[in-house]
Parts: structure tokens; C-alpha cells; sequence
């Protein structure tokens, strides 16, 4: 029963969400929160780990949850359920394409589209953004911890080398470096 639902669910997020895999994020904690398959935190995990391994980062994170819930079926389940949707959409719109080029509802349709879909990619790096700076359990305390301040540091840094266009893997490489080192210095 698992795997049609990881089917359903995903195919459900890949059919309602436009603009690509980060504006897919919300919808993504939503349904994948409110049947209890991840956490808050564990979401945040998935989104590491799926932005750093090669690949669109929707099926990253359907294939990810996937496989933690259903093993290597959940994970072909999940994938396939995110991805049938666009294909059908680009097989139709590939036959359809000169109509739709010229079509001013289809151009003012992407036009209202493209400021919501910034919208919703806000909305989930605000999500996860609070979820890695700021504890469940918030206090004052946290500015006593080495881990905050690491933390800060690290996206501060990786921000303003993302702003001076150094390469993506570059800046993921050194993220990942960082996290090791200080996880190690902070955790021993």
C-alpha cells in the first residue's frame, strides 16, 4: 500500500507544482509532514543531501523519501509518480508548441506564474531556514552555542560566494568540508 501511496502523493506534487523542484519543496514537506513519513529536521537532511548529489532536486528529494519508506520500489514509485506529470505535460505541449507559443493565455499565465513560484521558494527557504537556524526549543541560549555561530558564519560565507558566481559544486564542497570539520571539533 506504501508504494501506491508514495505513487499518489508524489504524482499529486509533481502535477500541482510549477516552476521546478525548489517551488515543489513546499508541497513536499506538507504531504510528506502530515502523513508522519519525515520530520521537520529530517526534511532539512533530504534537501542536503538531495542538493548536493547530481540530478533535478525534486526527484532527488521524492527519491530519497522514497527509499526511506518503501526501499528501492518506494524510491522507483516515488521518482516516477514526480516525474509522470511534467512528461505528459511536455509530450502535449511538445505537439501543441507552436498554439501555445504565440497564445497570449498561455504567455499571461506565465507571467502570473513566475512571481509565485519566487513566492513559494521563499516560503520554503524561510521553512527550512528556521528549521537549521533556530532550535525547536528556542532561548536566548542558542547564542551561547558554537554551532549558531558556525552556522551563520557558513551560510554568510556560502551566500557571498554564490553572489560572486563561484561554481555551485565548488561552494558545496566547501560546505561539506566545513560541516565535517567543525561536527568533529564541536562533537568530541
Amino acid at each position: 500500500m506504501i508504494y501506491l501511496e508514495l505513487l499518489w502523493t508524489f504524482f499529486k506534487i509533481g502535477a500541482l507544482t510549477f516552476g521546478g523542484g525548489y517551488a515543489m519543496l513546499p508541497l513536499i514537506q506538507s504531504e510528506t509532514l502530515s502523513r508522519g513519513w519525515v520530520t521537520e529536521s529530517e526534511i532539512a537532511n533530504f534537501i542536503a543531501v538531495s542538493e548536493s548529489t547530481p540530478g533535478p532536486f525534486a526527484i532527488n528529494m521524492a527519491t530519497y523519501i522514497g527509499t526511506d519508506r518503501g526501499g528501492f520500489l518506494g524510491a522507483a514509485c516515488a521518482t516516477l509518480g514526480v516525474v509522470l506529470p511534467s512528461f505528459i505535460v511536455i509530450l502535449i505541449v511538445a505537439r501543441c508548441y507552436e498554439k501555445f507559443k504565440t497564445n497570449r493565455f498561455v504567455a499571461g499565465a506565465m507571467t502570473g506564474l513566475k512571481p509565485a513560484v519566487v513566492g513559494l521558494i521563499a516560503a520554503a527557504v524561510i521553512s527550512v531556514g528556521k528549521t537549521v537556524f533556530v532550535p525547536a526549543n528556542l532561548t536566548l541560549d542558542i547564542f551561547k552555542t558554537e554551532m549558531f555561530y558556525m552556522s551563520a558564519a557558513l551560510f554568510i560565507a556560502m551566500s557571498i560566494l554564490a553572489f560572486k558566481k563561484v561554481h555551485p559544486i565548488i561552494i558545496i564542497c566547501i560546505s561539506a568540508v566545513v560541516g565535517i570539520a567543525a561536527g568533529y571539533a564541536f562533537n568530541m
